[in-house]
């Protein structure tokens, strides 16, 4: 579709220069054609002042030839000049084609994919609760606890549909609209989530800055952000293993920063932890801890929409650190907005 597309544009795109090329070649030519005229008609001119000159018929016959033949050099120059512009104009076209609709193409191409994605994730738990269920309907001595087992089972793949529904919307609200972006007290945004997380405060550290922290940013997707990256690094750390975060100011933005240690992630995932509906292998996710792979891509796109920057290192057995900077909040930016 998309290479079709490519080139009926082309073909547009090089008409367009073929009309503009040949308009400019007319224009050029009578423009040329007057003055080499009025040129040679000059020359006739002078040279009848001469007494000694008695017969034009020569001069007039030379003006005739020497016209003519710097109207076939123009022609030729024209043409020579028009197929080495069209020659160009059909490459540059064919590279303005493909440029133009690379953004639309891509787009296209990671609609279809989640789309497909997201239905595989939303088709598994579906089909595990309709075999529960038809099984549990056939059995016609099926008992009080084995019917609470099989509730229990069937709304725990309610909750998983639930959160991967939240994450769907978020995202597409995150496409299409705008965040309005205030003063933030990140420090605030930080304890609030650790509280929730850690309420015993015996594996989440936090290092704050010396002042606090102020980020311009939408508050609620900021504590998003930091709820997805807390609870990534609570999934995959090794369980009573410490977690430290620490925040700092650095070249003018906020700088968040998250390590836990654990099986880490392979060199071969980790550029592409981000994208949506990745998952690792069985050494990061499995079993339990196994997710849609949707909360690193949302955390990035939070990211984006706030100009700022999130980075991700690991190794297998090594520390893994998750990093986000923002823009640090001041009134010249807020005015500018």
């Amino acid at each position: 579709m998309f290479q079709s597309a490519t080139f009926k544009l082309t073909i547009w795109y090089a008409a367009i220069i073929v009309v503009i090329s040949l308009l400019f070649s007319i224009i050029i030519y009578g423009l040329a054609s007057n003055a080499i005229e009025s040129k040679f008609d000059s020359y006739v001119e002078d040279a009848s002042q001469f007494p000694y000159i008695v017969n034009q018929g020569p001069l007039e016959y030379l003006h005739t030839i020497q016209v003519k033949r710097a109207e076939a050099s123009l022609i030729g120059a024209l043409v020579i000049t028009n197929l080495a512009i069209w020659g160009a104009g059909g490459i540059g076209s064919y590279y303005l084609a493909r440029r133009t609709l690379r953004p639309i193409e891509q787009a296209h191409e990671a609609q279809s994919r989640f789309s497909s994605d997201a239905s595989h994730e939303l088709r598994t738990p579906l089909a595990s609760m309709k075999l529960e269920l038809e099984v549990a309907l056939r059995d016609p001595n099926l008992k009080k606890e084995e019917m609470r087992e099989l509730l229990k089972s069937n709304l725990e793949e309610v909750d998983k549909l639930s959160k991967l529904a939240h994450v769907l919307l978020q995202l597409s609200r995150l496409d299409h609209t705008a965040v309005k972006k205030s003063r933030v007290k990140l420090d605030d945004i930080v304890q609030t989530v650790v509280q929730r997380h850690d309420r015993e405060g015996s594996r989440i550290s936090v290092t704050p800055h010396i002042k606090p922290v102020y980020v311009l940013a939408h508050k609620e997707s900021i504590e998003e952000l930091v709820t997805i990256l807390v609870d990534n690094a609570l999934k995959y750390s090794d369980k009573d293993s410490p977690i430290t975060i620490s925040l700092k100011r650095a070249n003018k933005r906020g700088v968040f920063s998250i390590s836990n240690s654990g099986k880490g992630i392979e060199a071969k995932d980790l550029p592409h932890i981000f994208e949506r509906f990745y998952r690792a292998d069985s050494s990061r996710t499995g079993g339990s801890q196994s997710g849609y792979g949707l909360g690193l891509s949302l955390a990035k796109q939070i990211i984006e929409h706030h100009n700022g920057e999130l980075s991700a290192s690991s190794a297998p057995g090594a520390l893994t650190t998750f990093i986000f900077s923002l823009p640090i909040f001041s009134l010249s930016k807020v005015k500018n907005k």
